[in-house]
């Protein structure tokens, strides 16, 4: 998509929906590139405005309708960091008044949304980047190279692997936290789907395999600890039309927090990629290990480039449809099971669930490729398949 030219020189007047929570980070982002120059925050969308002590400072107009206030400040940018089931119709609200996006992830809870709010992005001409922060890292593409170049050999797989600890409290922070639906409408909160979507999305990513129509099948084992009703511990294997393998396991009750990270299995070395940390390790037949680091490129910074000069878009809608493709397995599976009360314990001291082994685990299942049913854990069921139905390949 050709970039759609918007003013130079002066800074983007910017519309924040969601300024609380993840919001916050937002927020802080805007401050520093409105201190480059490059953006101006114009106006927050809250349901509950914001008091002058809670901003840190003087606020910018506030409304609860989002689109009354991008016509009342006359934003030329949204960043919209809400709730998941209301990602669609506020992309929207913003695309049919020509404003440009960066919508956070996952841009929506069904790939019937996803499609919507994508072909309504199009069709408005807006340009839309979604929230994978991690594709921002320049170690997505010089990893690329690396594979294109045979630095690992012919690549069996790709694997990925979250160990993260969250509390109860974590599930209790919003009402839509931990839930599959809520008052009849999607949410499909999850491991996989929401705080540990990036190494899914990063997973694909390096498979080469981004689209919608670059997915073939997946599967799905999806389990809870906790007292909620999504996946707090899962596992996902995406083959790919290509033939590739893409399998990522993820928990929020492991034993010990640990840095995310994707691997990618070559049949003459490895590439791990620590993707918070933009660390990667190059691991291959008659060389000695080599840790590289590598900078990222801000989204928004990449949004405001774009609409200036044309620079190319890191994350458009498109290249989140396979990621979307996983969302709508999760959603379409059987709800997860509940783990039985012995493969679980709580934490003395802070309200959390820790399901014994699991580290280990999450290592295993990127490691070899397998679900955790392959593994042997005891209390997990085979996985449910699914088949994309056919995409539209505009």
């Amino acid at each position: 998509m050709s970039a759609p030219r918007t003013m130079t020189g002066t800074p983007l007047p910017v519309v924040l929906a969601g300024a609380r929570g993840h919001g916050r980070r937002h927020v802080d982002n805007i401050r520093r590139l409105a201190a480059k120059g490059l953006v101006r925050l114009a106006g927050i969308c809250e349901l509950t405005p914001l008091t002058e002590d809670e901003f840190g400072g003087e606020l910018p107009e506030q409304s609860t309708d989002l689109g009354a206030l991008l016509d009342s400040t006359g934003a030329r940018a949204a960043v919209i960091c809400t709730p998941i089931p209301t990602h669609t119709a506020l992309a929207l609200t913003a695309a049919e008044r020509g404003v440009h996006l960066l919508l956070e992830k996952p841009p929506a809870p069904s790939y019937a949304a996803f499609r919507r709010m994508a072909d309504g992005v199009a069709a408005a001409g807006v340009a839309c980047q979604i929230g994978f922060q991690s594709l921002g890292s320049h170690a997505v593409p010089a990893i690329r190279d690396l594979i294109a170049e045979g630095a690992v050999g012919r690549v069996t797989g790709i694997g990925g692997a979250g160990a993260w600890v969250r509390p109860e409290a974590y599930f209790r922070r919003a009402p839509w936290a931990g839930r599959r639906r809520l008052d009849g409408a999607d949410v499909v909160d999850g491991a996989l789907t929401n705080p540990l979507a990036h190494a899914v999305a990063t997973a694909l990513a390096l498979a080469g395999s981004t689209r919608a129509e670059d997915v073939a099948g997946i599967e799905t084992e999806l389990l809870r600890a906790n007292d909620i009703e999504s996946d707090d511990t899962s596992c996902v294997r995406v083959t790919t039309v290509q033939g590739g393998s893409v399998t990522v396991a993820a928990t929020l009750c492991a034993e010990r927090a640990d840095e995310p990270y994707v691997v990618v299995h070559g049949t003459s070395g490895r590439i791990t990629f620590w993707y918070k940390q933009d660390r990667v390790l190059l691991q291959r037949a008659d060389h000695g290990p080599e840790e590289l680091r590598f900078d990222r490129t801000d989204l928004l910074e990449n949004l405001v480039a774009h609409l200036r000069d044309g620079t190319e878009l890191l994350v458009t809608p498109d290249d989140t449809g396979a990621f979307m493709q996983v969302v709508e397995a999760i959603r379409t599976a059987p709800d997860p099971e509940p783990l039985p009360d012995d493969a679980w314990r709580r934490v003395p001291g802070e309200d959390r669930r820790v399901v014994p082994g699991i580290d280990a685990l999450v290592a295993a299942a990127a490691d070899r490729l397998c679900l955790y049913s392959e593994l042997g854990a005891p209390w997990a069921r085979p996985a449910h398949h699914h088949l994309p139905e056919e995409v539209s390949t505009r």
